[in-house]
């Protein structure tokens, strides 16, 4: 696989190019060539124009392309060109390249994915798939979910065509034979026994540990996390004001969101007269979103850390579809420094985009803020030596910001107190000695179980196995009362081991010596045979000072529409035959 770049400055110089280009495929007429023609020039007639000059010169050569933000030639911005090309040329005659074109509407999705769905089927050599799209004021959602049905071995990544103004609508995508079309998508087609594509994508912006419930969405409007109007978080948490910074305070500060297992990124636009945000892409109702922070040292760490994939790969070339977004975080002076470390791997190519897709473990994506990367060769590795982006200088970021900090801080600090808030929830509902549920919270779960019985919101039976040690008393008059805690650690000791495997069981120290073990799924007849095992173990059990100990234990059955109230004495009263009977024994009372 070899590679041309070039820059359309004049038809003089472009033609000198091709004819360059020509010379080196007429070497080999088995080569199968392809350019990317990536356009800031919204002037369609520009674009086709140099479409023709291709159409002319070469003949047999394949094109698309798209409209874009702004383009990466060297793994770098390029200024001053509003019309770059690379131009592929696939040595392998194992390797095959197929274009399709179709509109692409809301209503286009299934139809054009079910047209790309049946050439793929009919076509098994096909293993990569590359698209450019128009997606502005489209939702995405049925799209990707439409591409995952697609054979489980192709990959797919790409971009959304865009405008180099940001807030214009206008794009277009085009390939040879099919125009230029303002609502419109195109798949390249790639695959072949020697044809390698490795893809992956690289955010670099880290989540914060608050997490917010999505309450209200529709499509890119988010209504409210948490029950509030969206806005307000920016402005409690971030003191991000309604100005005309708000888009670029909050590029900074985009939102984390998991989907299907991946972490996506979604950055506010804008924000509506009722405190709703305007957000890059669809949003789904009841996601768990975070805010997520960025600045050049955590992302370009994470450019290091994570892009060593590809250059583990071994490629030949590199396209890359980065967003827009990000272009107007770093600044056009510094924007290239996430890009330029691949161009030491493998001539880095590609452009900035409306949106960035990728599918992973079979699912697609439409990511945004986020860096989509595309390795590809032909044939086995054939460096000796794998680059390490390690090694790759990244303008003075080696100091951690203090940004870093302070979040590392703040986070280790939240971290501290979520854990005392959680030990000081459960000591409100454990029992200090035993470590099992308290009276109360037994109670409460018992009651709770019976009105779900009740109400037939659950299934199955409720039993209860009440328990009292034998001869309690004596062990703290004899003993003493610190060996008489240890018997009762050691009968909660028991009572989990015997109850570990059981389903739907919960554990209570009742009083004193007394325990109460709910099943809400479990008959008497296998409620009896637990409370025996119980037994038995408890029986066994040497105690250091007090050797062996017994349990009296009492199991009961909820009947239909009976209250607790009725449940504890009938099982008080089974634990109460169970003591006068001899004590150490199980009664079962129906």
């Amino acid at each position: 696989m070899k590679q041309f770049q070039i820059i359309y400055k004049n038809d003089e110089d472009f033609f000198n190019e091709l004819e360059t280009i020509k010379q080196w495929c007429d070497t080999n007429p088995s080569y199968t060539t392809l350019f990317r023609i990536y356009s800031e020039d919204m002037e369609f007639d520009h674009i086709k124009h140099v479409c023709d000059i291709l159409d002319e010169k070469m003949p047999d050569a394949l094109y698309l392309g798209c409209t874009t933000n702004a383009n990466i030639l060297d793994g770098a911005l390029t200024a001053n060109s509003e019309i770059i090309m690379t131009c592929t040329i696939f040595e392998y005659e194992t390797t095959q390249v197929k274009l399709l074109q179709f509109p692409f509407l809301e209503e286009d999705v299934k139809e054009d994915v079910r047209q790309l769905r049946e050439f793929c089927d009919a076509n098994p050599w096909v293993n990569s798939v590359e698209m450019h799209a128009t997606i502005m004021d489209m939702s995405m959602r049925e799209f990707c979910e439409e591409m995952s049905t697609l054979r489980s071995d192709i990959q797919v990544f790409g971009g959304g065509a865009f405008n180099p103004n940001m807030d214009d609508e206008k794009a277009a995508v085009f390939s040879k034979g099919n125009g230029i079309l303002e609502h419109g998508i195109v798949f390249l087609l790639l695959g072949g026994s020697d044809f390698h594509a490795s893809s992956m994508f690289i955010a670099g912006w880290k989540p914060l540990k608050r997490r917010f419930k999505v309450t209200k969405a529709d499509r890119e409007i988010l209504y409210e996390l948490d029950g509030i109007p969206a806005f307000e978080i920016y402005q409690k948490f971030l003191k991000i004001q309604k100005n005309d910074k708000f888009f670029s305070n909050t590029l900074e500060f985009p939102l984390f969101m998991e989907r299907d297992g991946v972490d996506i990124l979604r950055c506010p636009l804008a924000v509506n007269d009722d405190d709703s945000l305007v957000m890059s892409s669809d949003i789904t109702e009841d996601a768990i979103a975070r805010l997520a922070y960025g600045d050049p040292a955590t992302i370009l760490s994470s450019i290091r850390h994570d892009g060593q994939k590809i250059a583990d790969f071994q490629p030949e070339v590199i396209q890359t579809f980065s967003c827009a977004a990000r272009r107007a975080f770093w600044g056009d002076e510094n924007i290239s420094s996430e890009t330029i470390p691949f161009n030491s791997v493998a001539p880095t190519t590609g452009f900035y985009t409306h949106g960035e897709f990728l599918r992973i473990n079979g699912n697609m994506f439409n990511f945004n803020v986020t860096l989509v990367l595309a390795a590809m060769r032909e044939g086995e590795p054939k460096n000796s030596k794998i680059v390490n982006l390690y090694d790759a200088k990244l303008d003075n970021t080696e100091k951690i910001p203090i940004i870093w900090r302070f979040v590392s801080f703040i986070e280790a600090s939240t971290a501290e107190l979520e854990e005392m808030n959680t030990k000081l929830a459960l000591s409100s509902i454990t029992d200090g000695l035993t470590r099992l549920y308290n009276r109360a919270e037994i109670e409460r779960r018992i009651r709770s179980t019976l009105d779900k019985h009740r109400q037939k919101e659950a299934s199955g039976n409720l039993s209860l196995i009440m328990l009292d040690i034998d001869n309690f008393k004596r062990v703290n008059d004899v003993y003493g009362h610190k060996e008489g805690d240890h018997v009762i650690i050691g009968l909660s000791d028991v009572l989990r081991k015997v109850m570990d495997d059981v389903d739907s069981s919960y554990l209570g120290r009742w009083g004193g010596e007394e325990f109460m073990v709910l099943l809400s799924d479990s008959d008497i007849k296998e409620a009896e045979e637990l409370a025996e095992k119980i037994r038995m173990e408890f029986e066994s059990l040497t105690h250091e000072i007090a050797g062996h100990q017994t349990v009296s234990i009492g199991v009961t059955q909820a009947k239909v529409g009976e209250d607790a109230d009725t449940l504890y004495t009938r099982v008080d009263k089974a634990l109460y035959t169970a003591k006068a009977n001899g004590k150490n024994q199980v009664v079962r009372l129906d």
